[in-house]
């Protein structure tokens, strides 16, 4: 069973997270609420899954409409299943600070690091800060192990996109949309056995579709619906203050 959690960031202000019940099956919700408390006051965020992407580069009008644009494209970097937190950012790094423009960057250097050495190419080359992968494709329970939010960012860091994965550990899955670092992206098949290192990929998101150009299939994603506008604004807090929920910095 989910219950529920809250973060409490100050006097006023809280972060809540609840398990919403599956009233409408069609529509295939999420199964998580997102609500700020201020203290001037209450607003409640629901997501669930729909074709709604607010892309990271797009006009105005584009954005009006609500249609979905952002298209991923680039060379994929496949694993397996139950790739934990260790693995994908391991403990020792974890005294780096993202927020430090410097130590962000190294955090990302180490990016799945911790695989084991079974995986004879490696996420990111030697003497090299960034990956040449820009989408990650994983089997099932991708992100258990710790709570660390530096999984998905030093994911990001590293210049990773999207990870498309079978299913996701709750937390990872929660911290990659709060972070706004990458889109954690779902598949209906194991495309972890469909697709190679090195494959060149296109995700789609309008139509919720992975194209795989060097074996020239096409594969079914679940929509990220009403979470893409968050990643896209930058994670949660960045969200909030975009459409008003909290003050904005300035």
């Amino acid at each position: 069973m989910v219950t529920a959690s809250s973060i409490s960031f100050g006097a006023n202000t809280t972060f809540t997270s609840s398990p919403i019940p599956k009233t409408k099956p069609l529509f295939n919700l999420i199964p998580h609420s997102l609500k700020f408390t201020t203290g001037n006051g209450r607003a409640a965020v629901t997501f669930q899954r729909a074709v709604s992407v607010i892309p990271k580069a797009t006009s105005a009008d584009s954005r009006a409409t609500n249609e979905p644009t952002a298209t991923f494209h680039g060379l994929c970097y496949v694993v397996g299943d139950n790739i934990d937190t260790d693995q994908i950012i391991p403990a020792e790094y974890l005294t780096l600070v993202p927020s430090n423009p410097d130590e962000y960057e190294k955090l990302g250097s180490y990016a799945l690091i911790g695989l084991p050495a079974t995986y004879t190419t490696r996420f990111i080359d030697e003497n090299e800060t960034k990956t040449k992968y820009k989408i990650i494709i994983a089997g099932g329970n991708f992100g258990c192990g710790s709570s660390r939010e530096h999984a998905p960012v030093a994911l990001g860091a590293a210049g990773c996109s999207a990870v498309v994965a079978e299913s996701y550990a709750r937390i990872f899955f929660r911290n990659s949309v709060a972070t706004g670092e990458i889109y954690p992206l779902e598949s209906e098949a194991r495309l972890c056995e469909e697709c190679s290192t090195g494959d060149v990929v296109t995700i789609e998101m309008a139509e919720s579709r992975l194209i795989n150009h060097t074996t020239g299939k096409e594969y079914k994603l679940k929509p990220i619906g009403d979470l893409g506008p968050v990643i896209d604004a930058g994670g949660i807090f960045a969200y909030a203050r975009k459409t008003g929920m909290i003050a904005s910095r300035n």
